[in-house]
């Protein structure tokens, strides 16, 4: 029965060890102060003209498209474009920028939340004869005198009394709860699902994880907190 009972756990210990790690991705936002730029919380209200970056470091290969729908309606495809960088593969281990160029984005429109949206595919999506790697970067435009819902900025009265520092508990990344949610464009990406995610936050930044091989695209969205 003791060698028996041995033998099981040995098994489960062998199989536990044979299942894929979680994929991470780390993310983090910069600010431009002058010339330097500086590591920020990702939970931080930024000021209108406010000039970030963002810096992007995951545990597995795939290819990086990055889209922002603003508070004043607009939807971008903030990456990858001609003036952003326009290789979006990214490799397991290895930091990025985005923009990967020497450029910025800066913050503009009504106070609110930009929804950024960032989605890793196991494979390079665009437009192709073949229906399973079709991909329009970017939605029809939203009809005029669209609504949009957003959230208004508030600073943590806390953490603006301890640190000074005024951040939104709102902000930062957070999982799509429904596809239904998403952007047209996004909808129709093949084989898109709603995957288990784990935010996890850390010094300055977060961690976005999954336990689940990546085997279709992963989306999820940061709100972006500003003035």
């Amino acid at each position: 029965m003791k060698l028996g009972l041995t033998l099981l756990m040995a098994t489960a210990l062998l199989a536990q060890s044979q299942q894929p790690p979680p994929r991470r991705m780390e993310i983090q936002v910069e600010l431009r102060k002058g010339a330097q730029w500086k590591q920020v919380d990702a939970s931080t209200v930024f000021d209108k003209g406010a000039q970030i970056r963002f810096r992007v470091k995951a545990s597995f290969a795939g290819y990086l498209y990055v889209m922002n729908q603003g508070t004043g309606g607009t939807y971008t495809l903030l990456f990858p474009r001609e003036d952003t960088g326009q290789e979006n593969r990214i490799e397991a281990g290895r930091e990025y920028t985005v923009p990967a160029t020497e450029g910025s984005f800066r913050v503009a429109g009504p106070p609110g939340h930009d929804v950024v949206y960032w989605m890793v595919t196991p494979v390079e999506l665009g437009q192709s004869a073949r229906p399973s790697s079709a991909y329009v970067p970017l939605p029809p435009p939203p009809p005029p005198g669209t609504k949009l819902h957003t959230l208004t900025p508030r600073c943590d009265d806390a953490v603006f009394k301890a640190r000074g520092e005024c951040l939104d508990s709102q902000a930062g990344p957070r999982k799509v709860t429904s596809l239904d949610d998403l952007p047209p464009n996004l909808k129709d990406v093949p084989n898109l699902r709603s995957r288990e995610l784990v935010f996890i936050k850390e010094k300055d930044g977060a961690v976005v994880s999954t336990p689940a091989n990546l085997k279709g695209p992963l989306v999820y969205e940061f709100r972006l907190s500003h003035k």
